[in-house]
């Protein structure tokens, strides 16, 4: 998918690609020096690396930065058919750091990047350095908003996603509260999912959020959170968006004990997308964080 010049001026890069273990072509960006040490973003449900644009442009002249496009979403291609999983996420991801030769990382995520990122973590802890956490879950909770589960039912589900584009949409004024997005940056979030195909992946996002252990991705989720002990030694950061209707302050309340020790900021009056609605805070305390001893 090629940039047209209105969305270069907002996301400035030349994204690279490479191809998954299940052979779907995927987007990511690579920024900054050229080392084995790097900054790994990893969005959710319904952004893409647009998302991280600001952080990549405030961290690239010293810090290596990666952030891929999941598979369906952003740059990356959109198969019909994938296997939409946690699992083959994680693995998704896995494929792309050994692919890059990557031996220091550290997290930034976001929203369902949580779980992918930590899943990723589970599987290699020697990898993990710091940590930065933004509004987003890596355990099984049996909260979900009256308006996601509507979205994850089946038929009417995919109709509202990907026919009405009912999830992407909405989360471009939902997710915010501080401020709106202007229109070049709606146009951004949007650009990627203009059409049924082009949504499959939010749809598939959505279904794959697993409430109970008859679920797929259950058990993925389950040694993911299993595995979030064996990073309570890492440096921590815990930025999070007081007004999020979906991961709302049960779920900041879980991370905090979960890593005790972490630097924790919440921001009362910025929403989901929090290093949208509240830039330069958000950008300034991961900057100070990543660059400290």
């Amino acid at each position: 998918m090629s940039i047209p010049d209105w969305l270069a001026r907002e996301y400035p890069f030349e994204p690279r690609t490479t191809t998954t273990p299940r052979g779907a072509r995927l987007s990511y960006l690579d920024e900054g020096p050229r080392n084995d040490e790097a900054v790994l973003m990893l969005h959710g449900n319904p952004t893409w690396s647009f998302y991280y644009r600001y952080l990549v442009r405030a961290l690239a002249p010293s810090l290596r930065c990666i952030v891929p496009d999941h598979v369906g979403m952003g740059l990356s291609e959109k198969p019909e058919n994938y296997g939409y999983t946690l699992a083959n996420r994680i693995g998704d991801i896995e494929a792309l750091v050994a692919e890059l030769g990557l031996k220091r990382i550290h997290l930034v995520v976001h929203d369902w990047g949580g779980a992918i990122g930590f899943g990723f973590a589970a599987r290699h802890p020697e990898l993990i350095g710091k940590i930065t956490i933004l509004n987003t879950g890596a355990f099984a909770s049996d909260r979900i908003p009256a308006r996601i589960a509507l979205c994850k039912a089946p038929i009417i589900g995919p109709l509202i996603v990907r026919g009405f584009n009912g999830f992407a949409w909405p989360a471009t004024w939902m997710a915010m509260h501080r401020r709106s997005l202007s229109d070049a940056e709606q146009r951004g979030y949007l650009f990627p999912h203009g059409s049924w195909a082009e949504r499959v992946a939010v749809s598939a996002f959505v279904r794959d959020i697993p409430m109970s252990s008859a679920h797929e991705s259950w058990s993925t989720l389950s040694t993911t959170e299993r595995g979030l002990g064996l990073f309570r030694d890492r440096p921590a950061l815990i930025i999070w968006g007081g007004q999020d209707f979906c991961f709302n302050d049960s779920f900041l309340r879980r991370w905090t004990e979960i890593f005790p020790r972490a630097e924790t900021h919440r921001i009362e009056d910025a929403g989901h997308y929090v290093l949208e609605d509240a830039r330069d805070e958000v950008i300034s305390r991961i900057m100070g964080f990543l660059k400290s001893s």
